[in-house]
């Protein structure tokens, strides 16, 4: 378990990492397990690089695919979007609280 992951989405902090050899901000909103075992997170990228060309929107990101990750001391609001108990886990460890 990723303890930087688990504190930035109780702290509501951005994360700076490098995935897929694009560097990434992202907002944390829910870490846990998928059906397969692995560890993934779900988060809203605000800016980087991607595979796929997008530079902003959710991804699903798993977590042994990530490096070099920190966390950064800007807190970020709640987006409306977001939505608990997030389906594509079926154990999660850590959620952003909207309440």
């Amino acid at each position: 378990m990723n303890i930087e992951i688990l504190n930035s989405i109780k702290r509501r902090n951005q994360l700076k990492l490098r995935y897929h050899s694009f560097e990434r901000m992202v907002e944390p909103y829910a870490y846990g397990r998928d059906k397969s075992g692995d560890e993934i997170l779900r988060c809203y990228q605000i800016s980087g690089g991607s595979v796929s060309g997008e530079k902003e929107g959710w991804k699903l990101l798993k977590v042994g695919e990530i490096f070099q990750i920190n966390s950064i001391d800007i807190i970020f609001e709640i987006r409306k979007e977001f939505k608990l108990n997030d389906k594509a886990m079926t154990k999660i460890f850590e959620q952003t609280n909207i309440g």
